[in-house]
C-alpha cells in the first residue's frame, strides 16, 4: 500500500531528478507502481478517444443525408418530462456530440439532470445518463439509431430520417410499443426534440420534451 504523496516532480516527468534526490528513500515500490498504473490509465483513455472520435462526416455520407452533423458540440437542455401520473418534472440537462468509428456515426452522451444538479435523490423519471449510437445505413439511406440508458435500463432503437425541416426518428421500446422523437425548430444553436409513444388508443401521448441552446462548438 503506498503511504505518500508523490511529489510534485513526479507528476512534471522528472523521475530521475526525485530517485537522486532523499526524497526517493520515502517512496516505496508500491508508489512508483501506482504512479505507473495511472499513467497506463491515462494513455488508454487517450487512446479511447483518439480512435472513437472522427474529426469529419465519412465521405460515404452524401452531405445532404448528413442529418445530424449540426448537433456536434455541447447543448443545455431545459426539459419538461410528463410521467404516466400526471406529473410535470421541470429540469436543467445538457448533453454532447461528437462524430465517431471514422465519421460514420454520431454518438452523444445525454445527461439529465446536468451533472451539477444530480443528486441521489433525483427523480428517477427522465433521469439519463445515457448515450445515442446514429449509424448511417447507406442500403436505407437513413440513420439507425439506437439509445442506452444504464440509470434505468432503458433502451430504444429507431430509424432517423430528414423530414422537411425536422428530423424524425421513429422505432419501438423492447415491449414493442412504439416511438417518435423528432428533432424540429432547428437552427445553428437551438432546436426542440419531442419524444412521445403511441398509446393503445392509437394516439400519442408526449413524454418529455426539451429546449436546447448551444453551448460549445466542435474544436
Amino acid at each position: 500500500m503506498c503511504d505518500h504523496a508523490l511529489p510534485d516532480s513526479v507528476w512534471l516527468g522528472h523521475i530521475p531528478h526525485v530517485l537522486d534526490s532523499s526524497l526517493a528513500i520515502e517512496i516505496s515500490s508500491s508508489c512508483v507502481e501506482r504512479f505507473i498504473g495511472m499513467i497506463t490509465s491515462f494513455i488508454e483513455t487517450d487512446s479511447l478517444s483518439g480512435t472513437l472520435v472522427a474529426d469529419r462526416r465519412s465521405p460515404e455520407i452524401p452531405e445532404a443525408l448528413d442529418a445530424y452533423g449540426w448537433l456536434i458540440g455541447s447543448w443545455e437542455l431545459a426539459v419538461v418530462a410528463y410521467d404516466d401520473e400526471g406529473n410535470v418534472l421541470h429540469s436543467t440537462g445538457e448533453a454532447h456530440f461528437a462524430r465517431v468509428l471514422e465519421g460514420r456515426a454520431v454518438q452523444d452522451v445525454f445527461i439529465n439532470p446536468r451533472l451539477s444538479d444530480r443528486r441521489p435523490s433525483s427523480p428517477k423519471f427522465a433521469n439519463w445518463y445515457g448515450t445515442t449510437i446514429r449509424i448511417y445505413d447507406p442500403s436505407i439511406q437513413a440513420w439507425r439509431v439506437n439509445w442506452f440508458n444504464p440509470h434505468d435500463g432503458i433502451r430504444a432503437e429507431l430509424i432517423g430520417r430528414q423530414r422537411g425541416k425536422e428530423i424524425v426518428q421513429e422505432g419501438k421500446f423492447p415491449d414493442g410499443t412504439s416511438i417518435r422523437w423528432t428533432f424540429s425548430n432547428i437552427t445553428e444553436d437551438s432546436c426542440l426534440w419531442r419524444g412521445e409513444r403511441l398509446e393503445p388508443d392509437g394516439t400519442w401521448r408526449l413524454q418529455v420534451e426539451f429546449r436546447a441552446r448551444r453551448t460549445a462548438f466542435p474544436h
